[in-house]
């Protein structure tokens, strides 16, 4: 299969997921004018997949931007609390108003403050059941070496963007700038740190723009 084809299948799987909430539409069109960054439907429909079989209680997100995905997960599970960790103070304000057009403000709550310093706040809820990883990519492993400890036994974190568009299976390629080379590499480290990791069992779904899902075996 070429990547031609591949593409075309994910299209399809894609355009299978009709968004019927005139909220989630009002989001994703408003996400697409101001180039807001959300997840594709076919990982963020993975990701709600295993969150209703494993109906948390506690979720805690890393990168909030809009609130969709917050959203989105508490709507996969309506019992759950979503705490989720965002430092653009536009984009807060954003996902505010969103959670509250949505009457979710008891059930998504923003941590406002740079992930890597706000761990302390972070603390005071947990433990978790499920921890979404999906900010800067080039942080993932500091994201998840300071949250994972605040994972309960048993529990799931899943890191979105682990597949950067396809480069990190890229051979030979021609790359656009030295940043794009190193956010690669960083990713790639990243996965391979997952994968070798003995404390978790992890497997990389090349759904959205690709979707590790990672078990904690170990406290």
């Amino acid at each position: 299969m070429n990547n031609s084809d591949f593409s075309a299948i994910k299209q399809y799987i894609s355009d299978l997921y009709v968004e019927k909430d005139p909220l989630f539409q009002e989001m994703e069109q408003y996400a697409t004018e101001h180039s807001v960054p959300i997840m594709e439907k076919d990982g963020l429909e993975t990701l709600r997949h295993y969150l209703r079989f494993l109906n948390p209680e506690k979720i805690l997100e890393i990168g909030t931007a809009i609130g969709y995905s917050a959203l989105k997960m508490n709507d996969a599970c309506p019992n759950s609390i979503v705490y989720t960790v965002e430092r653009d103070l536009v984009r807060v304000n954003e996902a505010n108003d969103f959670i509250a057009r949505k009457n979710k403000a008891n059930h998504v709550h923003i941590i406002v403050g740079d992930a890597l310093e706000v761990s302390d706040q972070v603390t005071l809820h947990a433990p978790f059941d499920v921890l979404f990883i999906d900010a800067a990519k080039g942080q993932y492993k500091k994201f998840f070496e300071l949250y994972s400890p605040l994972v309960r036994k048993g529990g799931f974190i899943f890191s979105d963007n682990v597949l950067f568009k396809g480069l990190v299976a890229e051979v030979n390629m021609e790359r656009s700038s030295k940043r794009i080379e190193k956010m690669i590499d960083k990713i790639k480290h990243y996965n391979e740190w997952l994968y070798t990791n003995p404390s978790y069992d992890t497997v990389i779904l090349p759904v959205g723009d690709g979707l590790a899902v990672s078990r904690k075996l170990h406290e």
